[in-house]
């Protein structure tokens, strides 16, 4: 068995460095020319932010003191989140890397085919024999041209002399030319009366049809660097806004859901009876009072009938979380407020919690029952309770019963939906999913548990699961919003 634990430890330690490495290497190395300030900085970032989220973990599981939790929630549990948007944002951007650089590779053939627009550096032959006359006079009249500032002289093989060589010059470079040369140099005599042309520079000639393209979009490894910033920038940007608004989400408390849901053995007389349905608050160093008063005030502004508290309330002790959890006694309604535990009471002290919420005026329900005046309200432990002797006792929340009438029964998890159904429960509350919380977790928790999020039947047993009010770890959701139910129970008599 250690073996085991040993070899699947490795296997994910290997998979997180990798993961982790491959970030590096599309955000950093990729988007740089060489090895370098930039590059040392990412690495450091990425192992700094998961040895803050791992130090996050062990002090809230070890119990530190509080106020060091808190130093290390916020920066370790949003790496975790931005962790993992990052990756997915990499690879999804290998998608649109090969895309990118096909674009980038038309646009620079395209621009390198493309007609030359504007003036043409040729010579224009009409203009060629007055310019010749006007040279040939040049030297007779003052103001004329010098040699040196004349223009090309077209050549018999139709080339010209750059610079408006006379040709004498033109003979004497080319003394092979001998009797050529000089007849070329008569005929084009320069004429009188001739306007100075302006001395200008040298021009390079471009054929007709084609373009220099040397300041075109870049090739090669700058091409690849350009594309690797944009997929860089785009990707992190994605993450960054992801995880900000996933936050945005969760502190700003969450919002009322409303569901009908029918009871056969409800009487006429509990139509429209409202149970208020909260799970997964999970104040620690994270949510604290604050964001406890947000929830006390949705859940008071329902107007329930009843208020079911289904576990997973806090993450720590109550020494460190009762004032956090003190606006708890400000709840409000007409038949109560009522507790069951969740497995991570289980890691916070339960019976102390235990103990504390009924101090604050909330019935726990150890696996107990309570005859409401139109339905049985039963509440049983969460399952993680068995390690401690204090796991789930359905006979006893539930065996002495009267079947007639409709039961409602409080449990953290979904998967105890099998035992209320031999039981004959009519409905299951319950939470624990967070549906999901960051998507894409929401395939890992589906696969997990029966119902993810929503109302299912099973039997003649229905199942309400709640996405909770608020978040484990990164105080993030994404895909999967935070919500307090109002359950509104319908009698099919009515």
């Amino acid at each position: 068995m250690a073996i085991v634990f040993v070899l699947v430890a490795t296997l994910v330690l290997a998979v997180i460095v990798t993961a982790n490495w491959y970030v590096w290497r599309r955000l950093f190395r990729d988007t740089t020319r060489g090895p370098g300030l930039t590059r040392r900085a990412g690495a450091t970032l990425i192992a700094g932010g998961w040895l803050l989220a791992i130090t996050a973990l062990v002090a809230e599981r070890t119990g530190a003191p509080f106020w060091l939790q808190q130093v290390l929630a916020w920066p370790g549990f949003l790496w975790l989140a931005l962790s993992i948007y990052l990756l997915l944002a990499v690879v999804a951007g290998e998608v649109v890397r090969p895309l990118l650089r096909w674009f980038l590779e038309r646009r620079a053939r395209v621009q390198g085919t493309a007609p030359e627009h504007g003036p043409v550096a040729t010579a224009d032959a009409s203009a060629q024999p007055e310019a010749a006359s006007d040279a040939a006079r040049a030297p007779h009249e003052p103001g004329g041209p010098t040699p040196a500032t004349a223009e090309a002289v077209p050549q018999a093989d139709g080339a010209s002399v750059p610079g408006g060589a006379p040709a004498a010059a033109t003979a004497a470079a080319s003394p092979a030319e001998g009797v050529a040369g000089a007849a070329t140099a008569s005929a084009t005599a320069p004429r009188p009366h001739a306007d100075p042309a302006p001395a200008t520079s040298p021009q390079p000639l471009t054929t007709p049809g084609t373009t220099d393209t040397t300041a075109s979009t870049p090739t090669g490894p700058s091409r690849r660097l350009f594309v690797s910033r944009v997929v860089a920038g785009a990707a992190a940007a994605a993450a960054v806004g992801t995880v900000g608004y996933g936050t945005y989400g969760v502190l700003r408390g969450p919002k009322v859901k409303r569901v009908t849901v029918p009871l056969a053995k409800l009487p006429r007389a509990a139509h429209g009876y409202r149970i208020a349905v909260v799970s997964d608050v999970h104040l620690g160093p994270v949510l604290g009072r604050g964001f406890a008063q947000k929830v006390v005030d949705t859940i008071n502004a329902t107007q329930p009938d009843l208020i079911a508290v289904v576990g997973d309330l806090v993450d720590g002790s109550v020494k460190d979380l009762g004032p956090a959890a003190a606006p708890l006694a400000q709840l409000k309604a007409r038949h109560g407020s009522y507790f069951v535990t969740g497995n991570h009471e289980y890691f916070s002290g339960a019976e102390q919690w235990v103990e504390e919420v009924r101090r604050l005026g909330l019935t726990p329900l150890e696996n107990a029952r309570r005859e409401m005046p139109h339905f049985d309200l039963a509440g049983v432990n969460d399952v993680a309770g068995e390690d401690e002797g204090q796991g789930p006792d359905y006979a006893r929340a539930l065996g002495d019963r009267d079947t007639a009438r409709a039961c409602v029964l409080l449990a953290h998890q979904p998967v105890q939906i099998h035992d209320a159904v031999e039981h004959g429960v009519d409905l299951q509350l319950s939470g624990h999913t967070h549906g999901g919380q960051l998507w894409p977790g929401n395939l890992i928790a589906a696969a997990a548990n029966p119902t993810l999020a929503g109302l299912e039947r099973y039997g003649d047993t229905q199942l309400y699961v709640s996405r909770g009010a608020g978040a484990w770890g990164p105080p993030t959701r994404v895909g999967a919003p935070s919500d307090i139910t109002l359950i509104e129970l319908a009698s099919k008599q009515a």
